[in-house]
């Protein structure tokens, strides 16, 4: 939310599949004004490994200032970028934020003990195949948002079920209860297409990387026939969150969840944080 509108940065794709960030803006939640410019991170030419893809963003803002978090596909791997922002009209590359394979970084909105927080889903490659994949959510903290370093693991996929590989979606809301998540999973199926769900997770205040509760069974999934057909076929993707009433957050707050559908489509969901907290488990 931003000067009285709700912003989204889409991921939009050319018929040759490179990909362009491009900003859309609404007074509802629900019609956009659709730019159309291609957003520019000045400061991203100064990388010297070549950059094919900029996609995912997660937004957070701490303070004044807009953190955008966001996947990069290089020559030799998928990185985590950071830039920030102030007016969602010109854009700072701050640099590559973590080492590794890594997707899903979505900030904490606020500092603990000095320190920044994020969730993130790092990607091993297998030895079998040589492909990178990740099945378990991290915690990691930075005293300047450049460096990171892994604090430990948050909570990984249910193998079997629907769940299996899971990563962050958009940055976690605080509640009294705990920081609110919501997260993808995805559902493998041998010689099939996969299948991209939504979930939830409660961490503990104080400390995040302490699962409170989770889902037991999905809270989104792919229906709809813009969800079934599409570049990606069977998807429900989270990115965007938006708290749509005044702090403090009570079980009557009501949510928009922006989710991509089927990698075509932008799509919104909306709950309260009451109808969430009710299908959550306690571990």
């Amino acid at each position: 939310m931003f000067n009285g509108k709700i912003i989204l940065l889409l991921r939009v794709q050319n018929r040759g599949r490179e990909t362009f960030l491009v900003k859309a803006e609404s007074s509802d939640g629900k019609s956009f004004q659709i730019g159309t410019s291609q957003i520019t991170f000045e400061g991203l030419e100064s990388i010297q490994e070549t950059v094919y893809h900029c996609y995912d963003p997660r937004i957070t803002r701490i303070a004044d200032v807009f953190y955008i978090m966001f996947a990069m596909d290089l020559e030799s791997s998928c990185k985590l970028g950071l830039a920030t922002t102030i007016d969602f009209e010109t854009y700072s590359f701050l640099g590559i934020v973590s080492e590794e394979d890594n997707r899903n970084g979505v900030l904490f909105p606020q500092m603990f003990n000095g320190k920044f927080l994020r969730l993130d889903r790092p990607n091993p490659p297998e030895p079998k195949s040589g492909s990178f994949s990740g099945d378990t959510v991290w915690l990691s903290e930075s005293k300047d948002l450049l460096s990171w370093e892994k604090v430990q693991p948050v909570f990984s996929g249910r193998h079997h079920y629907w769940d299996e590989l899971v990563g962050a979606g958009p940055p976690p809301i605080k509640t009294s209860d705990g920081w609110l998540l919501f997260y993808h999973g995805i559902a493998t199926h041998f010689q099939s297409v996969n299948i991209y769900q939504v979930g939830a997770a409660l961490l503990d205040l104080e400390n995040p990387s302490t699962v409170l509760a989770r889902t037991k069974y999905n809270i989104l999934e792919p229906r709809e026939s813009y969800e079934l057909t599409g570049q990606v076929p069977n998807v429900v993707f989270p990115t965007g969150l938006i708290l749509n009433d005044d702090l403090p957050v009570t079980r009557n707050s009501e949510l928009m969840i922006y989710y991509g559908a089927a990698d075509t489509s932008v799509c919104l969901a909306t709950s309260t944080v009451g109808e969430i907290m009710a299908d959550l488990e306690p571990i």
